[in-house]
């Protein structure tokens, strides 16, 4: 009887924890509409300082739309501002595979910088310019993709207050 019952709970354990994404098909209209209104009261608290509560709510933002890749990177942001870079290795990754997803499909130049904004923050420098230079003949009039690609883009972000305190 005893060996029957220790795997059982060694599997209710590792699976306590777990939950099931929703996937986007089955995220109501409502349920975004939350998650939007909770990421406007988390930029609020982030605007105020107060990391904890923004982390709190970037992270109920994700929970219920686990889609929307900004919002993990507000979180990752939260996380890494408050020490937290585990998390923040972790909330970043999933915002670099969404836009990678996103970008795949809709070749919207916008999610192409977030992705090279992402490689330079989790420190993949080097795949970050890889990226870059792949894509050096794409979207030659879009102001954000001319800005990184100037040579020293990278070493003067880098070297930015603002992006230091986001970076791993």
């Amino acid at each position: 009887m005893k060996s029957a019952a220790l795997p059982l709970a060694l599997v209710l354990l590792l699976t306590a924890g777990c939950r099931s994404r929703p996937k986007p098909a089955d995220i109501t209209p409502l349920q975004r509409k939350q998650a939007a209104s909770l990421v406007s009261e988390a930029d609020f608290a982030a605007t105020t300082k107060d990391l904890p509560r923004a982390e709190d709510l970037y992270r109920k933002a994700t929970d219920l739309c686990p889609d929307v890749p900004a919002y993990w990177e507000d979180l990752g942001m939260a996380q890494r501002r408050r020490g937290d870079y585990k998390g923040a290795r972790k909330a970043y990754g999933e915002a670099l595979a969404l836009y990678e997803d996103r970008y795949a499909r809709k070749k919207n130049p916008d999610d192409l910088l977030h992705r090279i904004l992402l490689l330079a923050l989790l420190g993949r420098d080097d795949e970050a310019i890889d990226l870059i230079r792949k894509t050096q003949g794409d979207y030659p009039s879009d102001p954000g993709l001319r800005q990184v690609r100037d040579p020293k883009w990278l070493q003067n972000a880098h070297a930015s207050p603002t992006f230091k305190d986001i970076a791993l």
